[in-house]
């Protein structure tokens, strides 16, 4: 899972508008919005991808001015299988 920060500023005219838009996005939860209209949000996103095709299609929402990434975390699943590769070991005289 990867979640990430985003502080989105939208023009004037359009916060409330840029607003609703953002929290039907699924993944989306806007936390603040300040009295400029700034918004603070975040994306919660199962995978990298995801989480660059959400944060571009921000960017580009009508009404939206930029939209920058803040923070980014990616949480891997406890429960998922590690594959570890191991190297045989070397010979020793080899080094010598």
């Amino acid at each position: 899972m990867n979640i990430s920060s985003i502080i989105v500023i939208p023009h004037p005219e359009r916060v409330a508008a840029v607003r609703a838009r953002l929290q039907t996005l699924p993944g989306v939860e806007v936390h603040a919005v300040s009295a400029e209209g700034k918004m603070i949000a975040t994306i919660e996103t199962a995978g990298d991808r995801e989480t660059i095709e959400l944060f571009e299609s921000i960017n580009l929402l009508d009404g939206v001015m930029s939209a920058s990434m803040v923070y980014h975390q990616q949480e891997n699943d406890p429960e998922a299988p590690v594959s570890v590769e191991v190297s045989p070991p070397r010979d020793a005289t080899a080094l010598a």
